[in-house]
């Protein structure tokens, strides 16, 4: 059931600021065992579905449950959700090992909770270290030594590999896949299309605040997969392709690559409007291509008036 412990159901969750709406009846699961990836352009309103979800804004409409219950209404919030949001502030004097230590006595976590998640995100050797002289990598790793404290079923975190070299990010990939690998539910977002493909089991795209996407990464890919297509009759092929809700771009001369189509559906429409094809090549979608093909589209749908300046 989406309502069981681990799942994150965001349901017509809409929020304005003024004469802005940041975000616009959006609706989206995340589900245990699972890594989602959280995607959008700046302003698209990721940052303020996860600080709505985590009960820091209050929505206009709609609700974001975790385990069936808003984030306010969690019993032991700390062991059942860990996050991390944008910067996390440490007190410089302090070290990471007393950092994590203040929290273990503030949220009833056992003393040795400090060692064991500082080993967990490779910080072993540094946690007697003054967070003044922590790298923005360190604390990155320290942030989410934090979230970890109360072994919790769902971690929610925004861009978590801000800072981290690439031996960082290999080592966070490791981590989060090993999270979710023993059932536990990882929503994150990121700019790193790349990280997000190798890391996300499912992704969910937003734009201009309302959902442009959401699914398994290999079945998004299928549907924005290009189609490379050769004719002396490019303009008539880009009509029916249009017709039959296809999008074909031209690329030079008596050449377009089309997208929203397969290749098969390609030639069954220039076979039915009798157009002759020199080539056709099927190609493969990444997540690039997916991303960009999605979130074109969810903004040619939206008025340019009051839809700018998202969080």
């Amino acid at each position: 059931m989406k309502e069981g412990a681990g799942w994150i159901v965001v349901a017509g969750l809409t929020k304005r600021f003024g004469g802005v709406t940041a975000v616009d009846e959006l609706s989206f699961t995340a589900a245990p065992g699972m890594v989602t990836g959280f995607l959008g352009p700046n302003g698209a309103g990721k940052t303020t579905t996860l600080r709505m979800l985590l009960g820091l804004v209050t929505p206009d409409a709609g609700t974001a449950a975790i385990g069936g219950r808003r984030y306010r209404d969690l019993p032991q919030p700390g062991r059942q959700v860990g996050a991390v949001l944008e910067a996390a502030a440490f007190h410089p004097g302090r070290s990471g090992r007393d950092h994590l230590l203040v929290y273990c006595t503030a949220c009833g976590y056992p003393p040795a909770r400090a060692a064991q998640v500082l080993e967990q995100v490779g910080l072993a050797g540094a946690g007697r270290r003054k967070v003044r002289g922590y790298s923005l990598g360190m604390r990155q790793r320290l942030a989410l030594a934090t979230a970890l404290l109360g072994d919790p079923a769902v971690l929610v975190l925004d861009e978590p590999a801000n800072g981290l070299d690439p031996e960082g990010i290999a080592w966070l990939r490791g981590l989060l896949r090993g999270y979710a690998g023993g059932g536990r539910t990882v929503l994150f977002s990121s700019h790193a299309l790349a990280e997000v493909e190798q890391l996300a089991d499912r992704v969910v795209i937003v734009s201009a605040g309302r959902l442009a996407g959401e699914g398994a990464l290999a079945e998004l890919a299928a549907g924005a997969a290009a189609v490379s297509v050769r004719t002396a009759h490019s303009s008539q092929l880009a009509t029916a392709v249009a017709t039959a809700g296809g999008r074909a771009e031209r690329t030079g001369p008596g050449s377009l690559r089309v997208t929203g189509l397969a290749a098969a559906e390609v030639s069954r429409i220039a076979r039915a409007h009798r157009i002759d094809l020199h080539e056709l090549t099927a190609g493969h979608g990444g997540l690039e291509q997916v991303y960009l093909a999605l979130t074109a589209a969810t903004d040619r749908e939206q008025s340019p008036s009051g839809q700018a300046d998202r969080s």
